[in-house]
């Protein structure tokens, strides 16, 4: 067996980030930026008041004086021309500022008669915006990147109306077994309900990825070549089940046979133990175990980070954080152990059972504590790290 890590780097190696594509930016939501976006222009592309009130000059600024208002500035309506002493113009808040005025007198700071304001209040700010204030011309927001709302909002503020991202892959999910029967499908008494590969789907689209759950495989050489063809124009293929070492599970050796160059099979890890990984006729390949849970946890720990390399991000582990945990632990075996938990206001309190086959646990779950391997007994109050699902 190899460790976690291991397994997971051995996977990188088999990746390679897919090509890109140009897209409208009102579809780039979950994308990852492939080119950094340059800005061609300034933002503010003036100074910009950033109140409402009154723009004059500096050398008005006295308390009680008394000022002409010749003009409004609004935004998307600047007022022309420039502003002199004693004169004020009306400007309200993201307008741009007249020319020669360098101060803004908040409303709240005067009173108006007619044509005339009198300054009846300072602040020491100046309530102008500067131009290039928030970015410059040439600015660059940087890829790789996953684009959501405040990237979206600043692209267009940088006039990107078409970017160049990663393509989304496409994700070919092969279960296989007899025992399997599709939900809503007749069902023998002998036979289950295929459910990973639903949850496998959810976490591929999750992660940017196209999911395509191709029909169950039957335990023969007939029909997982069948199942193998139908993902020929995949960028991964995610197969669950016949990876471990019973009479039925076929899959690692007659893969093999099919063209599957094998460059791993076993982690250390529980859930989890009877996994793989190759390249099926130049396609990566990640064999998950069959359990639920199993698949699940796996899919977590090796397949989104799979995806997000073939997205162009940075090859990573999922993200850990620290939570203190909420009760005593027994000390660990020989294998790093995700223990389904539950995380609440900083404290994380493992389940009970733990066996890889009870769903309902995983689904009232919402983290994975990892207990490395052979880990000494753990104290209520100690910090342990999770992973959040």
């Amino acid at each position: 067996m190899i460790s976690v890590p291991e397994a997971l780097g051995r996977i990188f190696a088999l990746l390679t980030p897919v090509g890109t594509e140009n897209i409208p930016l009102r579809q780039a939501n979950g994308r990852v930026l492939a080119v950094d976006a340059i800005a061609p222009r300034d933002q503010p592309p003036f100074p910009a008041s950033a109140m409402d009130g009154y723009a004059i000059r500096h050398d008005d600024a006295e308390l009680g004086k008394e000022l002409t208002v010749i003009g409004t500035s609004a935004a998307g309506a600047a007022f022309a021309g420039p502003i002199g002493n004693g004169k004020a113009v009306r400007i309200f808040t993201g307008a741009p500022v007249p020319v020669g005025a360098d101060r803004i007198v908040i409303q709240e700071h005067t009173t108006r008669d007619a044509d005339r304001i009198k300054i009846s209040d300072l602040s020491e700010q100046d309530f102008i915006r500067a131009r290039a204030s928030d970015f410059a011309e040439g600015f660059r927001l940087g890829a790789p990147r996953r684009l959501g709302a405040t990237e979206l909002t600043l692209l267009a503020s940088m006039n990107q109306p078409e970017i160049e991202v990663y393509r989304r892959p496409k994700v070919a999910i092969i279960s296989t077994g007899d025992e399997l029967v599709m939900p809503g499908d007749d069902v023998r008494a002998d036979q289950i309900f295929a459910s990973n590969a639903f949850g496998l789907a959810a976490l591929v689209e999750n992660m940017g990825g196209i999911a395509q759950i191709l029909p169950i495989a039957r335990d023969n050489l007939s029909a997982l070549r069948g199942a193998f063809d139908l993902a020929a124009n995949s960028d991964l293929i995610v197969t669950s089940g016949g990876a471990s070492v019973g009479d039925h599970d076929l899959l690692g050796n007659a893969a093999e046979e099919l063209g599957l160059t094998r460059y791993f099979y076993k982690v250390a890890m529980r859930p989890g133990k009877p996994l793989m990984a190759g390249m099926f006729n130049g396609i990566p390949l990640i064999g998950l175990p069959g359990n639920p849970v199993s698949s699940i946890v796996c899919g977590t720990i090796f397949v989104c980070p799979a995806l997000r390399y073939l997205q162009g991000l940075p090859a990573a582990p999922i993200q850990r954080i620290t939570a203190t945990l909420g009760r005593d632990l027994p000390h660990n075996g020989p294998r790093e152990h995700y223990m389904r938990a539950m995380f609440e206001s900083g404290s994380v309190t493992v389940y009970d059972h733990q066996d890889s086959s009870l769903q309902t646990i995983l689904s009232g779950a919402n983290c994975l504590l990892i207990r490395p391997p052979n880990a000494a007994p753990a104290q209520a109050g100690q910090e342990v790290e999770i992973i959040q699902i």
